[in-house]
Parts: C-alpha cells; sequence; structure tokens
C-alpha cells in the first residue's frame, strides 16, 4: 500500500514543547507574508511566455541539481533523466524519466530536497500519498493535467504564493528580451534581473575573448582595451538598472580582490586578452574586477554579490558532455580576512556601498565573516546559499554567526534555486527555522517575545528588502 503524504503542522520546530509553542506564535505572524527572491536563477522566460509548464519532469526533475547530483551519484546516468548532451536534444521518455525519479525517491530521506519536495507535492498539487516507484504514474499524471490548466501558469503561481519580487540573473551578453516583454505585457508582477559579469570577467569562462567581442559588438566599445572594456560594463549596468536590475552578482573561485595602479591593471589586461594568460594572471585579474565593480556599485548604486568558494564543473565528464550547472559543483575551503583586504581598504568605510557575502565554507562563518561583516559598513551576510539553505545550514548560521555581527548585518533568506516551485518551500522552511532559533533565545530570557516577533518578521521579509533596494 502507498504511504500516505502529510506535513506536519509542527515540522521543523524546537522538539521541548515550551520552545515550540513560542516557535508556533512566532511563525504564525510571519508565514503569511510576501516572499522577497532576490538572487534566484528562475528563466525569464517562463514569466515573459507565461506558457504552461511541460510536464513534471521538466519542472521538478531536470532543473533541480540538487535532485540530479543525488541520482548521478547512485549510478544513474544523466540521459536517463531527460538531461541531453550539448548540441542535442534528450531522447528520453519524461515519464520513463519521473518513474526512475519515483523507484528512487527514497534515496532523498533526510535530505531537504525530500522537504522542499513533499511540500511542493502536497501543498501545490493536493498530493495525499507518498513518491515511490508503485505512486510515480499517479504524480506525473496528476501533475501533468494541473500543469495544463490556467491556474498552474507561472504568472497564476507567482500570484498564487504571494512573490513580491524575483530576481533572475543574466550576464552583460544577455539581451533581456524576456524583461522587455514582461514590462510591457502590464502584467503587475515584479521580475528583475540582475548583473552577472562571469563570462566576461573570468578568462577561465569557456569562450573568454569570443565573450569580449561580443561585448564590443553589444556596447559599440573597444572591449580589447581596458578603458573601453570599463566603459562597456558601465553602459550594460546602467541598462540592467533600466530593466529593473539593483544587483550585481559575482561567482568566483575565490573572494580575491586587487587594487592595482592604473597601468598594472591595463597591463594586467592586455595579457589577459593576449590568448596566454598565466593561471595566476587569470585570478589576479578576477580579484582586480572585483574591486572595479566595487567602485563602480559605489557610482551607480547597484548592490553587490559576491559568493567564491565553488569549484565549478569539477567533473570533467560531465562538463565536456553536458556543459554547467547539472550537479558538479562543489565547496572549497575559503579564505576572506586576507583576501577581501584590498577592496576594504579601499571601499570598506563607503557607507553607500553595499556588498553581500555568501560562502560554501561553513568554517569561517564564526572565524571570518561574522567579524568582518560586524565592523565594515559595507558589507552584509548573505546566509543560507546553495549546500546551506537546509535545516542543519540555517540553525548552524545563526548560531555562529549572530553573536558578532548580530541580526542586522545579514539580510534575511536568499533562495537560489532553478526551480520555480521550490521557492515558496524553501521560504516556508526558513521561516520555521528562523522562529525556532528565535523561539530558543525568548525562552532562555534572551529576547523579549516583542523583540522576536519584530525579528521573524524582519527575517522573513524586511531585510531582504531592504538590503537589496527592493
Amino acid at each position: 500500500m502507498p504511504q500516505t503524504l502529510t506535513l506536519h503542522p509542527d515540522r521543523l520546530l524546537p522538539v521541548d514543547s515550551k520552545v515550540r509553542d513560542i516557535a508556533r506564535a512566532l511563525y504564525a505572524q510571519v508565514k503569511g507574508l510576501p516572499i522577497i527572491s532576490p538572487h534566484g536563477h528562475t528563466d525569464p522566460s517562463w514569466f515573459a511566455q507565461n506558457e504552461c509548464f511541460g510536464n513534471a519532469a521538466e519542472l521538478l526533475l531536470k532543473p533541480d541539481h540538487y535532485v540530479l547530483r543525488m541520482l548521478y551519484s547512485q549510478g544513474i546516468p544523466m540521459e536517463d533523466l531527460g538531461i541531453a548532451p550539448k548540441g542535442s536534444v534528450s531522447s528520453a521518455d519524461p515519464r520513463e524519466a519521473w518513474r526512475l525519479f519515483g523507484q528512487n525517491y527514497f534515496l532523498f530521506r533526510g535530505t531537504p530536497s525530500q522537504i522542499w519536495l513533499d511540500w511542493v507535492f502536497a501543498e501545490a498539487f493536493g498530493i495525499d500519498v507518498a513518491l515511490s516507484g508503485e505512486t510515480a504514474d499517479h504524480y506525473f499524471d496528476t501533475i501533468n493535467a494541473k500543469l495544463a490548466s490556467d491556474e498552474f501558469r507561472p504568472r497564476a503561481l507567482f500570484d498564487r504564493f504571494d512573490i513580491e519580487v524575483i530576481a533572475t540573473t543574466e550576464n552583460p551578453l544577455d539581451t533581456l528580451e524576456h524583461h522587455k516583454t514582461i514590462r510591457d505585457s502590464g502584467w503587475n508582477g515584479r521580475v528583475i534581473t540582475a548583473y552577472r559579469p562571469d563570462p566576461v570577467v573570468d578568462p577561465e569562462f569557456e569562450g573568454f575573448l569570443d565573450n569580449l567581442q561580443r561585448f564590443s559588438d553589444i556596447t559599440g566599445e573597444d572591449c580589447l582595451t581596458w578603458q573601453g572594456y570599463l566603459a562597456a560594463h558601465r553602459q550594460r549596468r546602467a541598462f540592467f538598472a533600466e530593466m529593473g536590475a539593483t544587483s550585481t552578482d559575482h561567482g568566483h573561485p575565490t573572494p580575491a580582490t586587487a587594487d592595482l595602479s592604473p597601468a598594472d591593471a591595463e597591463a594586467l589586461f592586455t595579457r589577459v586578452t593576449s590568448g596566454t594568460c598565466s593561471l595566476q594572471d587569470a585570478e589576479l585579474f578576477r580579484a582586480q574586477m572585483l574591486t572595479e565593480m566595487a567602485g563602480m556599485s559605489l557610482e551607480d548604486g547597484l548592490v553587490m554579490q559576491i559568493h567564491p568558494g565553488s569549484f565549478r564543473n569539477h567533473n570533467p565528464q560531465l562538463f565536456e558532455r553536458f556543459g554547467r550547472d547539472i550537479g558538479a559543483d562543489i565547496p572549497m575551503r575559503t579564505e576572506y580576512v586576507e583576501n577581501l583586504r584590498p577592496l576594504l581598504a579601499k571601499y570598506g568605510n563607503e557607507r553607500d556601498l553595499s556588498i553581500i557575502l555568501f560562502t560554501l565554507d561553513e568554517t569561517v562563518y564564526s572565524r571570518e565573516l561574522a567579524p568582518l561583516a560586524g565592523h565594515y559598513p559595507v558589507l552584509k551576510l548573505g546566509p543560507a546559499w546553495w549546500f546551506h539553505d537546509s535545516p542543519e545550514g540555517m540553525r548552524r548560521f545563526r548560531r555562529m554567526t549572530t553573536e558578532t555581527a548580530g541580526f542586522y548585518n545579514t539580510v534575511g533568506f536568499n533562495d537560489d534555486t532553478r526551480a520555480f516551485l521550490s521557492i515558496p518551500a524553501r521560504h516556508e522552511l526558513a521561516r520555521r527555522i528562523d522562529c525556532g532559533y528565535l523561539a530558543e533565545l525568548v525562552a532562555e530570557h534572551r529576547l523579549s517575545e516583542e523583540a522576536a516577533a519584530n525579528l521573524a518578521a524582519d527575517l522573513a521579509y524586511n531585510l531582504a528588502k531592504e538590503a537589496y533596494k527592493l
């Protein structure tokens, strides 16, 4: 017999009954707040075209790298899950891919993915039996039938889950045509972009020199000269801001920064664009560009996000066959104090500049990040990013940073997902975890109930809205 799927009303809340009662009361006050999603990777074409999602596998399986990496780790080929090699179209039957997912759903026991997905299955689609090989067809047919209805089009779901704003992520070579379509459509949903310059900032990014040529073509600047290259960035940043962007987004391997003289920066750029730059030059150029981008943010007011520490495309065979973003990015040890010092020495005391730091290395929370954010006016911490947007990751973040940085040097919850329906699921989880943490402080008489209630609303909604200028 299939197991029943139920979501316990006290899930993720503290076990101690007295603390749980406080957490329940706090959660009741924030569970209905609108969702601010300022750091995401959803596809703007969904909201521009507002077409029905194709099927369960297209919506919930293929975009979710957490799901893909777990299934691949158990020896399931990407092709069988509907992931096509570069330059080709998948021949996998979506129903068969979903059946394979259902048969292996037990692999996600105890993981955040199961928490998010069970919420989506129960709350979004009203399914009351657990996913398994036995129920996979029932899931596939139920989800597909609902996806064919107007109530499950992207804009309707956006409104249903009370999403106030979503920021997608595009690079400077993107024309932002989908954002133009959204803006001109008359729909009142707010979907904005964010400036992610990695393809034209990282000399190790595939096609870097070709990207610079395209950068020149788009902007009319000579991006093989240092001054033309910087002017092109300023031009595209202004265009992104015109299209709604309030932030930039930088996914460098390390948080290294540099403050070279103009002559040395230009000489470095010449080496980088020669096509034969060294690994050291590539790292130094990325470091210099973080500082350059901080200066541009001071000029144009865009909030700067830095999230280093991922060894991207760690599996070379998967990268060569399927390309980026299919689950083979691995956290690395990351150092911030020395790496950020050149940037902070130049801009760290500016009150009109805002830099949000993320990390995949939890060991630096209390040792480096909390003290840095607890001192420099420009810095705030972005909690719960990627591998850490999980119950234990969220708890660890609060416990390791609050004493030194406080709550107000953080920016609320940031969902980092390509799977659209996991956005409300992740925010629901984050609100429960934060209310549980605040309830502990109330029970220990470290916070009043009134202060905890104010903080619960700030963590769920206000801090992200303020930090990202939304």
